[in-house]
């Protein structure tokens, strides 16, 4: 499944993500309450679909899936290594693997550390700045774990 971005659905999803009661969302689309709410219910399933569907693609066992922040926690087999799909408004359906890397010499340093901040910030989660990617995924993933624990 795709990730329907500008579909209405996916709007509702990701103004809920970002904390907006849904009585919000349906005042600024202009329709009611219980439409919202069943967009979200309906887009909770697809969203949970697809991570599903992605750690199956990716060989990644799971070990905690969440819906409503669009997050699968999981370890890869092939990689015998933590994993966590995560859904992202401006980078689509992404999949990291914990890992220790030259990121300084790596070609997508600047890729890697644009998705991570950007992330971070659709998830209203400060970070420290670091010029690491593996640490500052670290510290983001870890804060989404603590994060999505609580909820």
């Amino acid at each position: 499944m795709f990730l329907p971005a500008g579909d209405k659905q996916f709007e509702f999803w990701v103004l809920r993500r970002n904390g907006l009661p849904n009585i919000n969302i349906a005042k600024q689309f202009g329709v009611s309450r219980q439409a919202v709410s069943r967009a979200l219910l309906s887009m909770d399933k697809r969203i949970e679909d697809t991570l599903l569907e992605m750690a199956q693609a990716n060989r990644i066992e799971v070990e905690r899936v969440n819906p409503k922040k669009g997050i699968l926690f999981g370890h890869s087999i092939p990689f015998k290594a933590s994993a966590i799909i995560f859904i992202s408004a401006k980078h689509g359906m992404q999949v990291w693997y914990e890992h220790e890397g030259d990121c300084g010499s790596c070609e997508r340093y600047r890729e890697c550390i644009e998705l991570l901040w950007d992330f971070a910030e659709e998830m209203q989660i400060k970070l420290k700045s670091s010029e690491d990617p593996t640490k500052i995924a670290d510290e983001l993933f870890g804060k989404l774990k603590e994060l999505t624990e609580q909820a």
